[in-house]
């Protein structure tokens, strides 16, 4: 059967054949990091929540693979954009299955905490500000929700018979689910999308019973986690989310 391309990206491509989805790495990419999102991805699927299946790992040539079933439908991405007048019902189905998610434990799964520490380890940042947000991780509230890392609306995919499947697991963790939800709201902001961000935010709000302040605190977190990618648009944006005092971040919802 022929390759279909679903997206390529600066270091893997991501196609459809013979029934399955592969994610092709590029020559050279960390071998440990690609069998760690395999592992990620049998450990999650353990919770019995409705994520594509893992089939296997293999080389390709001098390349590795992921290779997982296909599921057919449309992200919750396309529908959002596609259905302009649902954009509430759809938000709310969107944290509803964010929720679900959350409600699993996963024991196995890296530490999200441990994860921003040696994020921010990482960020060419200067040493008191390091040590600023360090300390900030270690007065959040220590949970063990089972946190995504990437929860955004392409990486949702509704089928036919209205299924929903969540793809990507590659940044899986163990953490604080309002992190998570953190992160949701920071990929909004990177979008340009703010207004859907907010509506998302009081949504999550709204069914957790959690302060919005409660989520928006992890933001100078998140935000120097995500320098640490270098993407060239992002970069201005994260700067200045990085060193928002309280004031600052209720603006960015209010």
């Amino acid at each position: 059967m022929s390759r279909h391309v679903i997206t390529e990206r600066s270091n893997k491509i991501i196609y459809k054949e013979d029934g399955n989805v592969y994610k092709l790495f590029e020559e050279g990419y960390n071998r440990a990091d690609i069998l760690n999102e395999a592992l990620n991805q049998a450990r999650v699927e353990e919770t019995g929540l409705n994520i594509p299946k893992l089939v296997e790992v293999r080389k390709i040539g001098e390349q590795w693979a992921l290779v997982t079933e296909y599921v057919a439908g449309k992200t919750m991405k396309e529908l959002l954009d596609e259905n302009p007048d649902r954009e509430d019902e759809l938000l709310e189905r969107f944290v509803d299955i964010q929720i679900e998610m959350q409600s699993k434990r996963c024991p196995l799964l890296n530490k999200h905490r441990d994860k921003m520490n040696r994020k921010i380890g990482e960020t060419n940042l200067a040493a008191t500000l390091r040590y600023d947000l360090h300390t900030r991780i270690e007065s959040m509230p220590r949970h063990n929700q089972l946190c995504h890392g990437d929860y955004n609306p392409s990486n949702v995919i509704i089928t036919d018979d209205n299924e929903a499947y969540i793809l990507d697991w590659s940044h899986a963790t163990q953490g604080n689910g309002e992190a998570d939800a953190a992160r949701t709201f920071l990929l909004f902001l990177l979008e340009n999308e703010q207004e859907r961000g907010k509506k998302y935010l009081t949504e999550y709000c709204r069914k957790t019973g959690c302060n919005y302040m409660d989520v928006l605190n992890w933001i100078p977190i998140l935000a120097a986690s995500q320098s640490v990618k270098n993407i060239d648009r992002q970069m201005d944006t994260l700067s200045n989310l990085i060193t928002l005092d309280e004031k600052e971040l209720r603006k960015l919802y209010d």
